[in-house]
């Protein structure tokens, strides 16, 4: 695939993108998950191989195409990584998946009910190999506690920031201000982060456009303005912790959101299971995703 063929792919293509980018302190979480308990290994480098394996063995399967899956966000150290020989962003290229790679080093502590991220020096080197390696775009992650004007504002405007960075390289930005959706103040953060957002957009050179990851919202059709903003390619969804059933029904409830769903998408497969049954698994978990990204709920606006 062509930059220009990813753009459309990203624009236009029915599916959802696969979010593989579990990173140091969310791994041990993730194989636990998968099966694997803490004492199987005995360094970071074991602990990261394992993780691979199991990143390795959903990119290798029959069911992961990208026929559903139309995009799939890495790990640096995936994207550095190789499955069956090949290196993992051409090996999803081949299967006509959009490679993207987590930016993002973690998060700050928590100032203005907000947590910002914390700073990426090596930015620019970063950007410039995972372009080399055909990767299209990148994700950036913050955190949004509480309905604080100041500290959303401080998100969003860093979130934007970053991603006139990345499109300097050439490459597409998803910016992901995510909202906790154990939040007291959910729906306020929600409409907050709406006005926000489109204040940036508005700032963003004509002919630019940036891609948005973000919470599910409580009232459904919160972020339409989004959907069809001329500075968007698309806006993509988080599971943030609801169960797959949960997530895809909320998923469907808003027109125009596709997903971008990591454990809800992950949470069946496990490392005990034969190739058939993890085929099965996650075909299943595809098709749940897929249709929640597609098939929609909620009335189309007129």
């Amino acid at each position: 695939m062509q930059t220009s063929e990813m753009t459309a792919k990203m624009a236009e293509g029915k599916g959802f993108i696969a979010a593989l980018d579990q990173s140091g302190g969310s791994t041990p979480k993730a194989l636990k998950g998968y099966g694997i308990e803490e004492g199987a290994w005995n360094t970071e480098a074991e602990m990261f191989g394992l993780i691979h394996e199991m990143r390795c063995r959903i990119i290798r399967s029959a069911v992961f195409t990208g026929e559903k899956v139309i995009g799939a966000i890495l790990f640096e150290r995936t994207m550095d990584g190789a499955v069956d020989g090949k290196p993992v962003p051409a090996a999803l290229i081949e299967k006509g998946i959009v490679p993207f790679i987590k930016i993002d080093k973690g998060l700050e502590d928590e100032a203005n009910g907000v947590q910002l991220m914390k700073p990426m020096p090596t930015l620019d080197a970063l950007l410039t190999k995972a372009r080399a390696l055909g990767v299209y775009g990148t994700k950036e992650r913050s955190v949004i506690n509480s309905a604080n004007r100041e500290g959303i504002a401080a998100v969003v405007a860093q979130q934007f920031e970053v991603g006139r960075q990345v499109l300097s390289h050439g490459m597409m930005p998803i910016i992901e201000p995510e909202v906790n959706i154990k939040s007291a103040t959910r729906a306020e953060c929600d409409t907050i982060l709406l006005d926000e957002i489109l204040k940036n957009l508005d700032a963003l050179p004509e002919g630019e456009r940036v891609m948005l990851k973000l919470s599910l919202p409580v009232v459904a059709g919160t972020f339409d303005p989004l959907v069809g903003h001329p500075k968007v390619l698309r806006v993509v969804a988080l599971s943030g912790g609801f169960k797959r059933p949960e997530a895809c029904a909320e998923l469907a409830r808003n027109n125009g959101i596709i997903a971008s769903f990591s454990r809800a998408l992950l949470e069946d497969l496990r490392f005990q299971m034969s190739d058939a049954e993890f085929d099965a698994a996650l075909g299943q978990a595809i098709d749940a995703i897929y249709l929640g990204s597609t098939r929609k709920s909620a009335p189309v606006a007129v």
